[in-house]
C-alpha cells in the first residue's frame, strides 16, 4: 500500500515525512480493515512529525481522522458489515480494567493506545481499527466533510464541556483553526455569544460569518469579561492572557495535546476569584457519540481544504504556517468527493 510515515522527526520544512510502499496490514482479532478514502490533517500530526510528540515506533504512519470502507474483518468481529463506511479517531484502544476505565473516564486510561501514534494511522491506503472504537459515518456527510469531525470535532466537543460554559454565556476562543471553527458552531447552537482571538484575518472573517459577536487579534483581547474560554493555539504564553480575560468563576480549557511553556502565573490577577485552568485529554467513546448526535442536529459543517494524499507533507507545512482557514483533508483519490 502507499503511505506516508515519520522517518526522522524534525522541523516540517526539513522533510521529516517519507512516502513509499508499506506492507498491507491484516486485521487481528476484533479489528476491521478499512480502505481509507480521506484523512483529516491535525496539529497533533504536525507535533508527531516535528518531534514534539515522539513517535512510539520508527516509521510510524500518522493520521487519526480517517474515513473509509470496511473491506475485511478479523476474528470475532460482528459490529460492521463489509462495505460500511466508518471512521477512525484518535483513541484506538483502552484497557477497560484500570480505575479510570471502570469509572467511565477511559480518556484517562493508564494504558491507552492512539491511532497515528501507538499504531499506524490514516496517511495510507489501508488501516486497521478495533471495531469497538470505530464510528459509523452519517450518510449525509461526504468523506471530506466527515474526516475533521473525528478529532477536531470530538475534541472540540470535549473542550467545550470542560470549559463549563453556562447557558447563554460568553465564550472566548483563542486560535481559530480546524477544531475551533467546529466548536464555535456548537457553542452558538447552544445559545452562547462568541468572542474569537486569532492572528489570521481570514479566520476572523470566518468567525464573524459563523455568528461571532467579536473577532480580533490575539493581542486585542475580548471587549467583555468571559464566562469561559478555550485555548486551541499551542502557545503557553496565551494562558495568563486568557485567564485574565475571564470573569469571576470562569474556566479556561486548554485543548491541545502539546503546549509550549506557560509563563509564571500571578495568583491575584490570573487565578483569584475562582478562575480555573483545565486541560483536555483525549476523549471517551461516549463523547464521540454525543458529539455526532449534536453534529446531526445543528447540522455541523466543516470548512475544509482538500489535498491529494501525495501532498501530505505540503498540507502539514501549510498547517504550520497557518496558510489556510478551517481543516485540511487528505483525499486518497484526489478526484473523490464523497
Amino acid at each position: 500500500m502507499r503511505a506516508w510515515w515519520v522517518e526522522t522527526p524534525g522541523p516540517i520544512a526539513s522533510g521529516p515525512l517519507r512516502q513509499g510502499d508499506r506492507p498491507d496490514p491484516s486485521p487481528e482479532t476484533g479489528e476491521i480493515l478499512i480502505s481509507v478514502h480521506a484523512c483529516g490533517v491535525c496539529r497533533t500530526d504536525l507535533h508527531l512529525a516535528e518531534g514534539d510528540l515522539q513517535p512510539r515506533a520508527f516509521g510510524r504512519i500518522p493520521g487519526h481522522e480517517a474515513v473509509g470502507e470496511v473491506i475485511a474483518t478479523g476474528p470475532s468481529c460482528s459490529r460492521f458489515r463489509l462495505g460500511e463506511r466508518v471512521g477512525a479517531a484518535w483513541l484506538a484502544r483502552t484497557c477497560g480494567l484500570c480505575r479510570f476505565c471502570q469509572r467511565e473516564a477511559e480518556n484517562l486510561c493508564l494504558s491507552p493506545t492512539f491511532n497515528g501514534w501507538d499504531k499506524d494511522g490514516g496517511y495510507a491506503e489501508l488501516m486497521t481499527v478495533h471495531e469497538d472504537y470505530a464510528y459509523r459515518i452519517p450518510e449525509d456527510l461526504t468523506d471530506e466533510e466527515a474526516a475533521p469531525l473525528l478529532c477536531s470535532g470530538i475534541i472540540g466537543y470535549r473542550a467545550l464541556r470542560r470549559a463549563d460554559l453556562p447557558p447563554g454565556g460568553r465564550l472566548g476562543i483563542y486560535g481559530f483553526g480546524g477544531s475551533a471553527h467546529l466548536t464555535a458552531q456548537m457553542a452558538l447552537y447552544e445559545g452562547a455569544s462568541l468572542y474569537v482571538m486569532t492572528r489570521s484575518a481570514a479566520a476572523q472573517r470566518l468567525a464573524l460569518e459563523l455568528g461571532a459577536t467579536f473577532a480580533g487579534g490575539i493581542e486585542d483581547g475580548p471587549p467583555v469579561p468571559l464566562d469561559a474560554a478555550i485555548l486551541f493555539a499551542p502557545a503557553g504564553e496565551l494562558v495568563p492572557q486568557a485567564l485574565r480575560a475571564l470573569d469571576r468563576g470562569g474556566t479556561l480549557a486548554v485543548a491541545g495535546i502539546h503546549l509550549s511553556d506557560i509563563p509564571a502565573l500571578h495568583y491575584e490577577t490570573d487565578l483569584f476569584q475562582e478562575r480555573q485552568l483545565r486541560s483536555v485529554t483525549a476523549n471517551t467513546r461516549a463523547d464521540g457519540q454525543e458529539f455526532f448526535d449534536l453534529a446531526g442536529r445543528i447540522p455541523l459543517r466543516a470548512t475544509t481544504v482538500p489535498y491529494p494524499m501525495e501532498q501530505a507533507d505540503r498540507a502539514l507545512l501549510d498547517l504550520s504556517q497557518d496558510s489556510f482557514t478551517g481543516a485540511a483533508v487528505l483525499l486518497m483519490d484526489a478526484a473523490r468527493k464523497d
